[in-house]
């Protein structure tokens, strides 16, 4: 009956087909005309909005110029400032749009931790106060050190980590630890040390935030979601500085978020501290940048203003705001100076030992250095050091992957402390940056993703973090092969 009544109906459409034709077009007209209409005024006020967003930003962002101390907060000889001015051209651009990068720019950021006593606060007051209190300065040692090179051509971010234990020359003190130059030299004298270090990347500019200023920064950007990877617990009273931390995810916030960023109590000190303050920065760059932070701009700066010193404009800042909201997560990479720790008895100080020769590579791969005039090394896969940290708890995982590696002649592979974080997702981790390694690694998997960051083994080129989805290919695999037997 009912493909009787579907003929039927097809019947009288066709019959009546010519007679209704003339109604139906001029609906159909009527309807697109109408829904034509509607599109152009959705665009409208998409554009109109979009517009509308962009100039409150700029408004806002030229009322606080002109509403508010300027936030260089040094004063730069000459000579100084000739440190910084190496490309002698503008970063930004500006027009109908936000201001926007036109090279790629190498930025130093200082971390400074500034207590009573680094400031020559009378010994009374200390007394008074009873314990060495943080003071809104920068004039100390660094805490931490990152170089960040912005770079529009490859649309991608890399963040250089510098061990604070450095052992380097500084002008004006001779062979020291890195965190001394800022308060020898400045950001200048910091700028000129690192540079030379990293066999003479250009540095543009600078920023200086001090302890006070990282707590409130994250407050302003909401907290941070990030996976502790231990209980942690430590006392200072001499600093008023708690820590404790339970292992585990969970939301921080700003007094949160640094004493994980201020623990470094554990088998690998200022190293493992890096480690973590990558954790943070990815997790940061994940949730909290975004266009709704350009428009809050303004009220971030604000709060962070009286704890930040550097030479970058406004408009240069808004234009990195702007590139780092634009890039892919992928596309950040996370690096950590190449070295070692000194042995016990070899120097009278401990020291992070930088290695050269890899940091000639680091610097030309990431950072645009000259070339080094070393001879290439042909790719040799048994010579790649591979650490296979595992978060599964599955020995299985462990050692189908082993074989694996060792069947593409991966033969230097050794098993580290398993990832205290269940991963869903293999992380293949370039620890001293080779992206071309890792991606050959994460083709041969099929799984994962590459990571170029130092958050896996120290003594590793390339660390393999196994997530679940490796687990569940291999028990398909065993699944198709039980089948075919």
């Amino acid at each position: 009956m009912t493909s009787v009544k579907c003929e039927e109906v097809v019947s009288v459409q066709r019959i009546s087909g010519s007679k209704s034709n003339s109604t139906s077009n001029s609906k159909n007209f009527k309807r697109s005309s109408a829904m034509s209409r509607t599109g152009r005024w959705l665009w409208f006020w998409v554009i109109m909005s979009g517009v509308a967003v962009l100039s409150a930003t700029a408004g806002a962002l030229l009322a606080y110029t002109m509403s508010t101390k300027p936030l260089m907060q040094s004063q730069l000889s000459p000579e100084e400032q000739a440190i910084f001015g190496t490309h002698g051209d503008r970063l930004t651009r500006a027009g109908f749009k936000l201001s926007e990068l036109t090279r790629p720019v190498n930025i130093l950021v200082l971390g400074v931790k500034v207590l009573t006593t680094d400031v020559n606060t009378p010994a009374a007051e200390i007394k008074k106060q009873g314990y060495h209190a943080l003071v809104n300065s920068f004039d100390g040692l660094t805490d931490t050190i990152l170089l960040l090179r912005f770079d529009p051509a490859t649309k991608k971010i890399a963040a250089l980590s510098i061990p604070r234990d450095t052992r380097t020359k500084i002008e004006g003190r001779g062979i020291a630890k890195i965190n001394e130059a800022n308060l020898v030299g400045g950001p200048a004298g910091s700028a000129k040390a690192i540079s030379e270090l990293l066999d003479g990347v250009p540095i543009d500019r600078y920023i200086r935030i001090n302890v006070q200023g990282v707590e409130k920064l994250i407050d302003a950007l909401g907290g941070v979601t990030v996976y502790v990877p231990k209980d942690m617990k430590y006392q200072d009273d001499s600093q008023h500085l708690y820590i404790n931390l339970k292992a585990g995810k969970q939301h921080l916030d700003g007094n949160k978020t640094l004493q994980l960023l201020r623990y470094r109590h554990d088998e690998n000190g200022d190293i493992g501290r890096i480690q973590r303050q990558q954790l943070v920065m990815r997790a940061l760059t994940e949730q909290t940048l975004s266009p709704n932070t350009l428009t809050r701009m303004p009220q971030i700066l604000s709060v962070i203003q009286s704890h930040l010193d550097t030479n970058l404009s406004m408009d240069e800042l808004v234009a990195l705001a702007n590139f780092g909201v634009q890039t892919n997560r992928s596309n950040m990479q996370m690096l950590m100076l190449p070295g070692r720790f000194s042995n016990v008895g070899e120097y009278k100080a401990s020291y992070w030992l930088p290695d050269s020769d890899r940091i000639a590579k680091m610097a030309t791969q990431h950072f645009d250095a000259p070339l080094s005039e070393s001879e290439p090394v042909d790719f040799d896969p048994a010579r790649l050091r591979i650490a296979i940290s595992n978060s599964t708890g599955s020995d299985r995982a462990v050692r189908s992957l082993v074989k694996s590696l060792a069947g593409a002649g991966y033969r230097n592979v050794y098993i580290t402390k398993s990832w205290s974080e269940p991963l869903d997702t293999t992380h293949v981790v370039a620890q001293q940056g080779d992206t071309e390694s890792a991606t050959t690694i994460r083709d041969l998997l099929n799984v994962g993703e590459v990571r170029v960051e130092s958050t896996g083994n120290l003594g590793s080129d390339i660390t393999i973090q196994v997530g679940k989805d490796w687990l569940e290919q291999e028990m398909r695999g065993e699944e198709r092969g039980a089948r075919s037997e």
